[in-house]
């Protein structure tokens, strides 16, 4: 089984992917997509939607995890990634994929067993339990590593810890 995972933004967004056979998790692969500066939202969503098709024909993924929307403020950026987000459901539902959602609380828990875990925390647990040699890098590459792994340790025991 292949969990591809996606931190959905309008110019950066972090992916992974991660393979779980039995109780084995191994990551596969992790990065970024990056649109084009200053353009419309409509030509940046056209590019996620390109790169998203890109990653579902190189790795067959089985499932999408993919976080909740979460924000206090900033109404405008919130509409913005919704529709980012959007564009990367409704190509994963196209092809066949299921999808789990999280927050950023359940992330946390999962990963560290501390809700209120900073970044640096999340990073550091990432690295070890892949016997990775740093951090990944950018941020949003290492965010996008957190959510698979999560779903790859068993996602009915996990939405059971909320």
């Amino acid at each position: 089984m292949i969990i591809l995972w996606i931190d959905p933004w309008t110019t950066t967004i972090g992916f992974s992917l991660i393979k779980k056979e039995k109780s084995k998790i191994k990551l596969i692969d992790y990065g970024i997509f990056k649109t084009t500066p200053k353009i419309e939202l409509k030509y940046k969503i056209f590019e996620i939607w390109n790169d998203i098709n890109e990653i579902i024909k190189k790795y067959n993924p089985d499932i999408l995890s993919i976080e909740k929307l979460f924000f206090q403020t900033n109404t405008k950026t919130a509409i913005d990634v919704a529709q980012a987000r959007w564009v990367i459901i409704y190509e994963c539902i196209k092809n066949w994929l299921k999808i789990q959602e999280y927050t950023p609380l359940q992330v946390k828990k999962a990963i560290t067993w501390n809700g209120k875990a900073n970044k640096l925390q999340l990073q550091n647990a990432i690295k070890i339990l892949f016997w990775l040699e740093s951090i990944p890098k950018p941020d949003d590459a290492a965010d996008a590593i957190w959510l698979a792994y999560i779903w790859a340790l068993n996602s009915n025991q996990i939405n059971n810890w909320f």
